[in-house]
């Protein structure tokens, strides 16, 4: 089994692009100790959602130091915004043999959209994204956590290899579906240590429970 780790920023949120953003940053020394640890464990995984700039200006270079890859979830819609990543940015992190999946266009729930916006956001994201970063893009992550079984159908028939959601418990390596435990600026060094090293209990019994009512709704 594998333990998905998420990130959204590291550092200072300089620029909240919607209320609330700054309690997903984690602070860069927290960070670079949660690198440390995870580094020469084997089940877990590393990926940074939204496409922030801080994952070009410090994600990068911690990750590069370490011999360590990760998957790139960023917004079409905020490529080349000051505070986010741009083309370039895309690109050097291919280059460097990182993955880059899609978060979508906008930053808003999959649950319940319309034709219209699911095209937007489950193909003219990818799209822009393949263009942007000079290659395909197989994987998806869920913005807001929020799907159910329609957002589902829809991302298997756009022929996505693979999905992340923020349901917090152990995935398989195999899985379509991935489950990741996303961390805030609460999170220590300590507390994710604890949550790649612990046996699954109860609490992700219950989130397992959870993410099938989700997927039958």
């Amino acid at each position: 089994m594998i333990v998905n780790l998420c990130f959204h920023g590291v550092g200072a949120c300089a620029h909240e692009h919607e209320p609330g953003e700054a309690g997903y940053w984690m602070n860069e020394d927290v960070f670079l100790g949660v690198l440390d640890v995870v580094a020469t464990r084997e089940n877990v995984r590393l990926s940074f959602d939204d496409g922030n700039r801080s994952d070009a200006d410090i994600v990068l270079p911690a990750l590069r130091e370490r011999g360590l890859r990760a998957t790139f979830f960023p917004l079409a819609g905020r490529l080349d915004d000051p505070a986010s990543l741009s083309t370039s940015d895309l690109r050097k992190l291919r280059a460097e043999g990182m993955s880059i999946g899609s978060h979508g266009w906008t930053h808003t729930a999959w649950r319940g959209l319309s034709d219209a916006e699911a095209g937007r956001e489950f193909f003219d994201a990818r799209i822009a994204l393949e263009e942007a970063s000079g290659a395909e893009i197989t994987e998806a992550a869920f913005p807001l956590g929020s799907y159910d079984r329609s957002t589902l159908r829809h991302l298997r028939s756009a022929g996505y290899r693979a999905v992340y959601t923020s349901d917090r418990f152990p995935a398989r390596r195999s899985a379509w579906m991935r489950a990741r435990y996303s961390v805030t600026a609460a999170d220590t060094v300590e507390s994710v240590t604890r949550i790649v090293r612990r046996r699954p209990g109860v609490r992700e019994m219950r989130n397992v429970l959870a993410s099938t009512v989700k997927r039958m709704r």
